[in-house]
């Protein structure tokens, strides 16, 4: 086979694999919003038959039933301080670790390479006595600062990639003209990590409302819960119907999928400028 054979057949079968995940990651979706319109019955009838009107009662009883607004303002006001708070201490400590010459700097970055590993689990029990302690059980944004502290590894590594890509001519440009470390910072390196900060504000963003485990711990009253904890304690009360457990899911995924959608051209910019140097 000829190198233009080559390159053609992969082409095709690139294609074909990249239309099979389409397949496999668009069918749940399509499923779940197509039962969402449909009755309990018609779905053990058939789940994949399409809906014969088009009926909202199941997100209407889905959303009271799950008291998702308490939960998505709950969901927005965590997933919100958690962006902030890892966006503001990932840059200042990208900055001198991809800048500045630090002792032990390439140890200070396996540390946090190590650190994206290490679960969650076992800082569990000890972070809820402090927090008991504090009275900070149910507060959104101490919460927030777990998650943050959760995220911060990864978001130290990428941002501190995005500063390598920024020359230092610019830096010294900078010093030249009387700017000080704080402006050359402010001015020069975070316009030009922007990339970088929207990708990292995506992940952590996506990762923040999609949190079970320390949510779950965390925020234990009824008026704290995040829209996940809201669908489950909705399908502890409706557990019979599909319906409405569809409607549910929906309400969660629908934010999450048009937030990405919106976001996809900057996520995409920043991941590929953001993989020159390491």
């Amino acid at each position: 086979m000829t190198v233009a054979g080559q390159r053609s057949a992969a082409r095709i079968a690139g294609t074909a694999f990249l239309w099979v995940a389409v397949v496999v990651v668009a069918f749940p979706l399509t499923l779940m919003a197509i039962n969402s319109l449909k009755q309990h019955v018609a779905i053990l009838d058939n789940p994949l038959a399409l809906p014969t009107s088009f009926d909202i009662s199941n997100y209407v009883t889905a959303w009271t039933a799950g008291n998702f607004t308490t939960g998505l303002i709950n969901s927005l006001i965590i997933s919100g301080s958690t962006v902030i708070i890892t966006l503001v201490c990932a840059s200042l400590a990208a900055y001198p670790l991809a800048r500045q010459k630090i002792r032990f700097a390439r140890l200070i970055t396996l540390y946090f390479l190590g650190a994206v590993t290490v679960p969650i689990q076992l800082f569990i029990f000890p972070l809820f006595f402090i927090y008991a302690q504090l009275g900070l059980v149910s507060n959104s944004v101490a919460t927030s600062f777990i998650l943050a502290a959760v995220n911060l590894p990864l978001a130290i590594l990428l941002l501190r990639t995005f500063v390598l890509n920024v020359p230092r001519e610019l830096d010294d440009a900078a010093y030249m003209d009387g700017a000080k470390k704080w402006q050359v910072f402010f001015y020069v390196i975070v316009p030009l990590m922007r990339p970088g900060l929207v990708t990292v504000a995506i992940i952590v963003g996506l990762n923040a409302w999609n949190e079970y485990l320390i949510t779950s711990t965390f925020q234990q009253s009824a008026s704290s819960q995040t829209i996940m904890l809201s669908f489950l304690s909705m399908n502890n009360v409706i557990l019979t119907d599909r319906g409405i457990l569809m409607a549910g899911a929906a309400i969660i995924v629908v934010p999450i999928i048009i937030f990405f959608l919106v976001l996809q051209r900057l996520f995409i910019e920043g991941v590929t400028s953001g993989s020159v140097k390491g």
